[in-house]
Formats: C-alpha cells, structure tokens, sequence
C-alpha cells in the first residue's frame, strides 16, 4: 500500500505523484515510441487513428467531463478542422500553418456557440449542439465550390518542408506528437485557475458565483478550448480519411464522441484514452454478432446507433465512472491487498449539485 507523506507542496502540483503511476505511464510512453518497430502497417495506422479519437475525447471531457456541459454536436468541429486543413492545403498552404488556423477557426466558432448556449442547460443545451451539428453537416453539403458538397473533396498529401509526411510512419508520429502535446496541456490547464473554474461551475454555478467565478465567461472559454481541440483531431483525421464528404461527420460521430468518454470515465484524463480504444473496438465486435443474428435485425441500418445509445444508458446506470473508475478500483484492490475492504469501494456523492443560475 503506498501512503503519500506531504512534506511539501510539490505532491499537489505533481502529475503523478505516486511511483508506480510514473512506471506506469513510462511503459506506455515506451510502447508508444515503439510501436513503429512492433507493428504492421496496418496495426500501426489503427493505433495512429485511436490517438486521434483520444484527442477529440480530450477536447469534449473538457467541455462535458470537466465543465458540465453536454454536447452532441461535437462532430461539426471535427468537420470545421478537417475542411479547414484541407481547403487551405488545396490552395497551397503548407501543413504547418493550415494547422493551427483549423485549431483557430474551431476554437473561434466554439466560442461563438458557447457564447449562445451559455445560458442552456441539460436537454436545452444537448438540442441546441444537435442542432448546430446538423446546420454544418447541411452547410458542407451545400458549399460545394468550397468543400465539394456531397460528392467530397480529396485532401492533399502531408508535406513539411517539402517532405512526403502521408506515410503510416509519418503520420503516426504527427499524431503522437499532437497527443502527447494535448494531453499534457490538457492536464496543465486543469491544474490551473482555469481549469478549477470549470470544476467549479461542474459541481455548482451557484457556489462557482458566489466563489468570484464567472460563469458565462467559463463556459464560453471551455467551449472554445474544446472546439479547438477537437478541430485539431478533426484536421488529423483527414489525413487518415483522405477524402472528405458531409457524412464523415454526420450525428452519429458526435455519438461516438460523446459514447467515448462516458465509456471511458467523465472527470479523467484517463477516460477517453480508454473510450478511444473502448471505440474502435466495438464497430469490430457488432460486425462479428451481426453473424449471429437472424437478417431482420443484423440487416437493420441503425443497429450501430442503437447499440452505443444503449451502452452510455448502461454505464450511467451502472458503471457511471467508466473504465477509467473499474481501473481505479482494481489498482486499489492491489495496492491494499490482503487489507483490501469492499465498502471502500461503495460509489459516494463527488460533489453537490445545488440550482443552477437562470
């Protein structure tokens, strides 16, 4: 069992302040530097994909995990940022400045919606982003001399400073360095006077005002900071579609997003890595039990929608801290074994929930 003896302030600003989540996240830094070495082609694409979903996983824990505001329209900013990059790629802009002007343009729509929906909650909210999604999925379809309407684009090869980035080894070490990137900044922002706020406004507008906290100027800022993130998986992603088309980003992606991280775990880091993978798996193992199934069911075209809105039911009713909360769990089990007690474990109340400012 490990104890953690404060005997400095450095252990509450520590990312990882026990050693063996340092050993931990060293191994999983190391299978990540070495998985060109270890993988096929193939494999090696799938893991580059996962750590792109990680990244949009990231950017809505933010805004829905962190901040407490839920969004189903978080595939539009996968589209913003990926029609960005690849229309500013087409008329000759190089990678590295198509980049951030994706991650720019997302962050500065997702501001303007948030500063719409900063008085929404619950259902009002998830409408209104439901809403927004299907405006840019009508919106892409119908801008053809822009992003080639229904019919789609194609996206440019990846060059940086005149060097063909577009293979699976390239491509996964741009993905990997955006990751490692996001989730470290991720994990910094949390950690500050910004990223408390949000918990703030989480947990209770009410208490978050009464504290000195903003709470429309937080909403809009996680947002923004959301939809840039997502704009940046967005603009990654196009890379591994290499074409374009309105149905790329349509509701059921934001689904996916949204099944991601409450799969995953809501309130972690930890959470949409977990959901990410939890995701790319799942379509896999549907297409195996349509086998199973007689036609009239295995035939239908909304099985896929159906079976994740079942599952995020499932682990809300059951399991609502996710993956990353049954792996906590576990960890706790070992590291206190054979002192091990099951009513440590019973799930508490994290945080009071007290009336939301009108």
């Amino acid at each position: 069992m490990q104890v953690l003896f404060k005997t400095s302030y450095d252990p509450d600003i520590d990312h990882l302040p026990f050693r063996g989540e340092k050993w931990r996240v060293a191994i999983a830094a190391a299978g990540l530097l070495l998985a060109p070495l270890l993988l096929n082609s193939f494999l090696l694409n799938q893991l580059s994909l996962l750590l792109v979903y990680a990244i949009a996983g990231i950017g809505l824990m933010l805004l829905t995990g962190f901040t407490g505001q839920v969004s189903f329209g978080h595939a539009a900013f996968l589209g913003i940022g990926a029609y960005t990059s690849s229309v500013l790629m087409t008329k000759g802009v190089p990678f590295l400045v198509a980049l951030p002007a994706a991650v720019l343009l997302s962050a500065a729509v997702g501001a303007a919606l948030g500063r719409s929906a900063s008085r929404m909650h619950g259902f009002y909210l998830a409408i209104a982003t439901l809403v927004f999604s299907v405006l840019f999925e009508t919106l892409a379809g119908q801008w053809e001399h822009v992003t080639g309407g229904h019919a789609g684009m194609q996206v440019p090869a990846v060059k940086i400073f005149g060097l063909d980035f577009s293979g699976s080894v390239a491509r996964y070490g741009i993905d990997l360095l955006c990751f490692g990137l996001v989730l470290l900044a991720s994990a910094n922002v949390l950690r500050s006077p910004t990223g408390r706020a949000f918990i703030s406004v989480r947990d209770s507008e009410l208490s978050a005002r009464c504290l000195g906290v903003h709470v429309a100027s937080t909403k809009i800022q996680a947002f923004a900071l959301s939809a840039g993130l997502t704009g940046l998986a967005g603009a990654l992603m196009a890379n591994h579609l290499q074409y374009l088309s309105p149905e790329s980003f349509e509701v059921k992606e934001s689904l996916r997003l949204l099944l991601m991280i409450v799969v995953g775990g809501l309130g972690t880091l930890l959470g949409p890595i977990l959901g990410a993978a939890f995701v790319m798996v799942l379509p896999l193992l549907i297409r195996e039990v349509r086998n199973f199934l007689p036609p009239s069911i295995a035939d239908q075209p909304g099985l896929e929608p159906l079976v994740f809105g079942l599952i995020i039911v499932l682990f809300i009713l059951f399991e609502p801290a996710g993956l990353a909360g049954r792996w906590a769990k576990l960890r706790r089990l070992i590291e206190t074994f054979p002192y091990f007690r099951a009513d440590s474990l019973v799930r508490q109340k994290r945080y009071l929930k007290t009336e939301r400012m009108r």
